[in-house]
């Protein structure tokens, strides 16, 4: 993992929001790469919508905020539209940026060893330096704690909920057949008779 004072490697990728973005592009204003796993899972999640709930906190702070996975473009726009969330992911499937910062690590679960991203957080100064590393992140109220960092206080959290498809229209149903009348009886006939 780099070290607070480290130049940010160059990098450009992918946005789901159909930009290019790159560090060169970035110079000259603060923002937080929060590297995660993968798209659509629990804690990702959990972590992807504390920092949506919190947005306009990190707005006021003059800080952007960009998630970034080894997912593919299309995978972060699923992620995005679902959780609505307005801060672009960066797609890194070629671990371009991943490895540079030591995102790229060995992981074991079960005893069995296999390489992914390390949920991690960096802060980067208008220069381009490392300005605060969050090694090891915790999901929950790690959007906070950030902001904590940056001496702005954050809104209430929400729970991380997918956004609501819009319900189809109910069919029309037929109206019912009226049923046919009953015959009246002849004259001078009661009926029941």
């Amino acid at each position: 993992m780099l070290d607070v004072g480290a130049s940010i490697p160059d990098f450009s990728l992918k946005a789901s929001d159909g930009r290019m973005v790159s560090a060169e592009g970035l110079r000259g204003q603060r923002y937080l790469l929060f590297f995660y796993p993968k798209d659509d899972t629990p804690g990702c999640t959990k972590e992807a919508c504390g920092f949506r709930d919190q947005r306009a906190a990190f707005a006021t702070a003059g800080v952007a905020v960009f998630g970034v996975s080894a997912d593919t473009d299309a995978s972060h726009q699923k992620f995005a539209a679902k959780y609505q969330l307005d801060f672009p992911l960066l797609a890194d499937p070629e671990l371009t940026l991943l490895k540079a910062v030591g995102a790229w690590v060995q992981k074991s679960m079960y005893g069995k060893t296999y390489m992914g991203v390390a949920r991690c957080t960096l802060l980067v100064d208008p220069d381009g330096r490392i300005e605060k590393v969050w090694p090891k992140v915790s999901p929950d109220g790690h959007a906070e704690e950030v902001l904590a960092h940056l001496g702005v206080p954050a809104a209430p959290a929400k729970k991380a909920t997918p956004a609501k498809k819009a319900t189809p229209a109910k069919k029309a149903t037929p109206a019912k057949k009226a049923a046919p009348a009953k015959k009246a009886a002849p004259p001078g006939k009661k009926p029941g008779r």
